[in-house]
């Protein structure tokens, strides 16, 4: 990575208990959201990206941290290929063609394709510096895309990072349900706040006859918000005209009634806790 070296740096600032860095150099940030799963595979960064829309679309100056650091895929959903500008030491998020500023690794890598051979402490200082070294302004929102799974990113974020929630992300899957149970219960031991819980790929609607197709089973969400005490923020149909936008870099052109609820949901309750 040329012209900058991740070495991780934080603040003496506490809370609670556990070590949080300070607001970013030059940079304000109101509310920083984080989007966990349990496992991969469950649809957790187009989560995190529509949140980004949905938020954007409402006027609010959005950021988008690309966590998953050996395999980020927020780029591509945006259609953002050129590698981001580093200036005075300081990394300058790509925009979105709504205005939404993106840092990831894919944007700092000569090729998009570039595998990320990193050992643990190497990730996480990475996922510090997206905080730290990164020119983002004045946001209202920065959406946190995580990598799935309870490993050193993921308690990284949780540890590191000024949180005001969690989303999680999961599928009607047993095995998807089992494992995002060990997220949510991460986050209690962390003392981070859970915001609520998305389902996705929650059966699909046949193009040709209507009937709702349940292709991974029924669906679990009431049962898991129910069993888990988490509010559920909604459910999400598998829908291939997503995948098609993700693949055109145009996950900006969806259109979700769901996620703009979520977020008028996210201004009242973040609003009331401060």
């Amino acid at each position: 990575m040329e012209g900058k070296e991740f070495e991780g740096q934080e603040s003496e600032e506490k809370g609670g208990g556990i070590e949080k860095l300070s607001q970013p150099e030059n940079s304000h940030i109101e509310h920083v959201i984080a989007v966990m799963s349990g496992k991969g595979g469950v649809g957790k960064s187009s989560v995190s990206a529509l949140l980004a829309v949905a938020l954007a679309k409402q006027g609010l100056r959005t950021g988008l941290l690309d966590a998953d650091i050996t395999g980020p895929s927020i780029p591509k959903l945006f259609g953002l290929s050129r590698q981001a500008e580093i200036e005075n030491g300081k990394i300058k998020p790509s925009l979105s063609r709504f205005g939404i500023k993106v840092v990831s690794l894919n944007l700092l890598l000569p090729h998009e394709d570039d595998p990320v051979v990193w050992r643990g402490p190497l990730i996480g200082g990475a996922v510090k510096q997206f905080w730290t070294d990164v020119m983002w302004g004045e946001l209202d929102y920065l959406i946190v895309d995580l990598p799935p799974g309870t490993g050193d990113a993921p308690l990284t974020v949780l540890q590191s990072l000024p949180l005001d929630g969690l989303v999680i992300v999961s599928s009607p899957q047993d095995l998807a349900v089992m494992v995002v149970k060990k997220a949510i219960r991460m986050a209690q031991m962390l003392n981070v706040p859970t915001l609520g819980l998305v389902e996705n790929m929650s059966g699909m609607v046949c193009p040709h006859c209507g009937q709702k197709i349940e292709m991974f089973g029924e669906s679990r969400a009431e049962e898991v918000a129910a069993a888990t005490g988490m509010k559920l923020l909604g459910c999400l149909p598998l829908d291939p005209e997503l995948s098609r936008l993700g693949d055109r870099g145009a996950i900006e052109d969806y259109k979700v009634e769901l996620f703009s609820n979520i977020t008028d949901m996210f201004n009242q309750v973040l609003k009331k806790a401060n």
